[in-house]
């Protein structure tokens, strides 16, 4: 059956499907607002047409994706509200809110004979725009499909089958249940990130200590506070029901805590022993059942699988403080065909060992790397 996919926008995630769905076979289409970003999709062999006019060519394709940020896919869906489609024709999106966008999309495609089924590949890379795209980025990770109410089996199982060649982990969940649960996982820790930066750089006014000791941990904590300002804006503000409700809900957890720590004296002991505080006067009980069953989820949690934070494929790596140990490591990947996206020394002073943190462009070349330096004899291990 051949079957005719244009994917509107060739960003990182547009360029990748595009990518990945020409791999598989199927005839890809591809626009963007920037016209040479088209031509150069093509030249990367990503797309076999280039269409600039979008609504002109909408009427070609069997299935449309529409691969651009969250506020961008709602003025899309407006524009096709007039637009002539293809009868049984699909159109699906990637944003990462669904609730709001199926919604509109069940009024604009309403009796119209075409559907709409969301879409939300939870895969990314620290790297943005079309020259980071690559038909492998799905590989693994979740794909959650929200279809549209009334929409029929057959037009699912069509996108289904058009994603195939992505090698992601396709699944079907209720927009309104997608919303709750990426608002917790993704949503939600963005914002924390965000405030902690915040938090830090609000006190450099106070000691440039606050700088200069903000890494390890607290930058592996806050990572996520380096994604794109505007998408994250535009994903705050179509999700504000639920982050806002999980962030009152923070709040009330924080102040839980607040109270318990003001109610300690300098002993270790609860001032006031009577006091119930979730539960327990024991403050000393309370404070390790809390950390400890945080631990003991967050270590349950499956290590490699793919989830809404984008991950991040990395490695460390002990070397020594020896003149060109660095170069040689790093020689020793590319001997192998490795592809070191990015290298940071994490602690390297004179007379001891330091570490690097080493990123790669996909797990392939993560377990390699962890192969091919363990076998040379490097102390390497994967981030907890």
């Amino acid at each position: 059956m051949e079957i005719r996919v244009l994917i509107v926008g060739l960003g990182l995630i547009g360029g990748s499907l595009a990518a990945a769905l020409t791999r598989g076979g199927w005839e890809v289409g591809g626009t963007d607002a920037v016209p040479g970003r088209i031509r150069r999709a093509r030249e990367l062999g990503f797309i076999s047409r280039e269409e600039p006019d979008f609504l002109r060519a909408a009427s070609a394709y069997d299935v449309i994706v529409l691969a651009t940020p969250v506020r961008t896919i709602r003025a899309l869906l407006e524009s096709l509200r007039t637009a002539r489609l293809r009868p049984g024709a699909v159109i699906t999106d990637v944003g990462s809110t669904k609730a709001g966008i199926v919604r509109l999309a069940e009024e604009v495609f309403r009796d119209r004979g075409v559907y709409f089924v969301g879409g939300h590949p939870m895969a990314g890379s620290h790297k943005a725009g079309l020259e980071a795209a690559h038909a492998d980025l799905f590989e693994n990770a979740y794909y959650v499909l929200c279809p549209a109410a009334g929409t029929p089996e057959g037009a699912l199982a069509l996108v289904r089958e058009v994603l195939a060649p992505t090698r992601a982990k396709i699944v079907t969940m209720d927009p309104d249940v997608h919303d709750r649960v990426v608002g917790l996982v993704s949503h939600l820790p963005h914002v924390v990130a965000a405030l902690l930066v915040h938090m830090v750089l609000e006190r450099r006014s106070e000691s440039d200590w606050y700088y200069f000791l903000a890494a390890g941990g607290f930058k592996d904590l806050t990572r996520i506070a380096e994604g794109d300002p505007a998408m994250w804006r535009d994903i705050l503000l179509e999700n504000r029901e639920v982050v806002g409700a999980y962030l009152e809900e923070i709040a009330r957890r924080a102040e839980t805590l607040a109270r318990l720590l003001r109610s300690v004296d300098v002993s270790g002991e609860a001032e006031d022993p009577d006091r119930d505080l979730e539960g327990t006067a024991d403050v000393d009980e309370f404070l390790y059942r809390f950390f400890s069953e945080a631990s003991r989820y967050r270590r349950a949690l499956p290590e490699k699988r793919r989830g809404a934070i984008h991950p991040l494929f990395e490695l460390y790596a002990r070397i020594a403080d020896r003149p060109g140990e660095i170069g040689r490591l790093t020689t020793l990947l590319g001997e192998q065909g490795i592809n070191l996206t990015n290298l940071e020394i994490l602690e390297l002073r004179e007379d001891v060992w330091g570490i690097l943190r080493l990123a790669f462009r996909n797990e392939t070349d993560l377990l390699r790397a962890h192969e091919v330096l363990r076998e040379a004899g490097y102390d390497v291990e994967f981030p907890r």
